[in-house]
């Protein structure tokens, strides 16, 4: 066997072993909570490794050994907000969410501001993340494209055509199961290309790095991304789907701590990797950093195991949000369209908008672009109408909230997001608290003096 076929046989395996995975899963779907909640029975280790999973993505491993090639140690930020947000979520927020038995996030919102709300946040979390996997299968065509040549354009397809699949067969029970093996394939891959590459360039190089502030991320950038990315975890449809798979309100919380800390040492040997890559290719682009590491520092077999851990995070940051969509559309969406509709129909529509939320991301991702770029400006948006109503729905009695200024905070911090949120990427949150807090106080105000005035 040579050395182009020994990658091969390795790559083939991988994916051979998730489409198995997937249908075995498939088995054991027998309802709307099989498929869409694995039976709410997923305990510590699992929900641990899907959580993980489902954060270590292609901006998670590409884009962020980018961002160390670029701005060096400071790049471990984007991983880094994230733990922030979950440890945040970990203490103050993950049993309550459990403890509400939701299928989803916007079913979560609806409990707290009524069907508009659950409706709009439905179709911002839809659109937001039909972007979150298109970086998956972008990412997953640059590696497979590094490893063998030809077109990238093939190479997204196939991907997106496996990640599809699994999910389409087994829906949770396939994520989880996938993620679990997909995780450890992720950390064996990481250690070994670190372990290569600091043979090459010894440590020394880590003395003259700048953190937690730089000379290119000062302070304001570095809360710019605490804010926007963390809020992204806090608030995210994704780790929320995990939550409410868990078995308990216990579990849930245990799980997502232990999945910030695990991620905190992750976070910066990714960065160490790109700010390796720039001492030893100083002329290659940021995001090629991971590929060129992996084809200069590591032999045919290597390359394979490396190669299967970047596209396992891919596929498995791609599979959750997949699956997260899919049950928005069907739950939240069209259950309530065609409320008279029963579980097999329920189950065909979920499979359906599967295939095709997933082929409409493969679409998004044939027309090319930067990961980090994309990606934060999909989490701006999104934490722009997201953040603010959902943080304070679980308060909502106490500051006096109403389902209109929930309404409004969502649409107009969004739409702020959408158009200054690339030059200003903190100003949709504050437009969205301002109109959630003032448009409450009308409402209450006024709902007070309707009755006062029809007497």
């Amino acid at each position: 066997m040579d050395a182009t076929d020994q990658t091969i046989a390795v790559m083939i395996s991988y994916f051979i072993v998730m489409i198995v995975i997937g249908a075995i899963s498939a088995k054991r779907v027998t309802g709307l909570d099989e498929f869409h909640l694995a039976g709410r029975r997923v305990r510590y280790v699992m929900l641990t490794s899907t959580i993980c999973a489902t954060i270590v993505g292609a901006s998670a491993t590409v884009g962020m050994a980018g961002l160390g090639f670029k701005e060096g140690l400071t790049g471990a930020w984007w991983m880094l907000s994230g733990t922030v947000g979950l440890l945040v979520l970990s203490v103050f927020f993950a049993q309550k969410i459990r403890a509400k038995g939701c299928y989803t996030l916007p079913e979560l919102i609806g409990t707290f501001y009524g069907e508009k709300v659950r409706t709009a946040s439905s179709l911002l979390i839809i659109i937001s993340w039909i972007g979150v996997i298109c970086v998956q299968i972008i990412a997953s065509g640059k590696v497979l494209n590094a490893l063998f040549g030809g077109s990238e354009q093939m190479f997204m397809a196939a991907s997106a055509l496996v990640f599809i699949l699994y999910t389409v067969q087994g829906g949770q029970h396939s994520i989880v199961r996938t993620d679990l093996v997909q995780f450890l394939i992720i950390l064996a891959g990481i250690v070994l290309l670190l372990s290569r590459t600091l043979d090459a360039t010894g440590f020394a190089f880590l003395k003259a790095q700048s953190f937690p502030v730089s000379l290119e991320r000062d302070a304001v950038g570095v809360l710019s991304m605490i804010l926007v990315v963390g809020s992204t975890y806090l608030v995210g449809p994704d780790i929320y789907s995990r939550i409410f798979l868990a078995k308990d309100s216990d579990t849930a919380r245990g799980s997502v701590m232990m999945a910030a800390l695990i991620l905190v040492p992750l976070a910066f040997a990714i960065t160490i990797l790109g700010i390796s890559a720039k001492i030893l290719f100083p002329g290659i682009q940021a995001e090629q950093a991971l590929p060129v590491l992996m084809m200069g520092m590591l032999s045919p077999l290597e390359r394979g195991i490396v190669g299967s851990a970047l596209l396992a995070a891919f596929m498995s940051s791609a599979a959750t949000p997949l699956m997260t969509a899919t049950t928005t559309m069907a739950l939240d969406l069209y259950r309530k369209a065609r409320p008279s509709s029963g579980v097999p129909e329920l189950m065909r529509t979920s499979r359906l908008g599967a295939v095709t939320i997933g082929l409409a991301a493969l679409a998004l991702a044939l027309t090319g672009s930067g990961i980090i770029a994309m990606l934060f400006s999909v989490y701006t948006i999104f934490t722009s109408g997201m953040l603010v109503p959902v943080i304070g729905g679980f308060y909502k009695e106490k500051l006096g909230l109403t389902s209109l200024g929930a309404l409004t905070a969502l649409v107009g911090g969004g739409l702020t997001g959408i158009l200054w949120g690339k030059s200003y990427p903190l100003l949709g949150l504050a437009v969205s608290a301002v109109l959630l807090i003032v448009v409450s106080l009308i409402d209450r105000r006024h709902a007070k003096a309707g009755p006062a005035t029809a007497g």
